[in-house]
């Protein structure tokens, strides 16, 4: 099975590290059906286009949600639920290598650049799919990463992840 993305190296002992996209899904609207895509365009003032959160000004620090497949497929595990990611209301899965747990850190995606501004906490909303899920989702980032647009451009699936800035990579 060929990798998808570019690897990158960490600068402590040369590990390769592979992220990809392997999802996108926006909402339109509050509590709306998750939309699917297989690209968006990703701008400074909607995140990703078309999708509700991005352009509400007072979230400027959750224009773009990511969560880990590897972190939803724990969480689900341990609540006992078979739920689709879109359901947990993120916008990017990410698939690979895990995904920074820092404020400050800067990701590459496709051609868009973001900032990491938070942990993206479970709501109740994740128990109204199934009992015990938000609990799951809270340990060790599980539930996303929240973040803000630094520069526009793509994403699409399978486009690469890359660390760009992080103090993980500069220890």
């Amino acid at each position: 099975m060929p990798v998808i993305g570019r690897d990158i190296r960490r600068a402590e002992g040369g590990q390769t590290m592979t992220m990809h996209i392997a999802a996108i899904a926006i909402r339109r609207a509050p509590r709306a059906v998750p939309e699917k895509l297989d690209r968006s365009d990703v701008t400074i003032a909607a995140g990703l286009v078309g999708n509700f959160r991005g352009i509400e000004k007072s979230r400027r620090r959750r224009q773009v949600t990511l969560v880990h497949a590897d972190d939803w497929a724990a969480a689900c595990a341990e609540a006992g639920a078979t739920i689709d990611w879109s359901e947990r209301r993120c916008d990017l899965l990410v698939a690979g290598d895990a995904l920074p747990m820092e404020t400050g850190a800067l990701l590459r995606i496709g051609t868009c650049l973001v900032e990491i501004t938070g942990e993206c906490d479970p709501c109740v909303r994740m128990d109204a799919l199934h009992p015990g899920l938000r609990a799951a989702l809270t340990p060790a980032w599980r539930g996303g990463r929240l973040a803000r647009v630094v520069e526009e451009g793509e994403v699409a699936i399978g486009d690469a992840v890359e660390i760009s800035s992080s103090r993980a990579l500069a220890a």
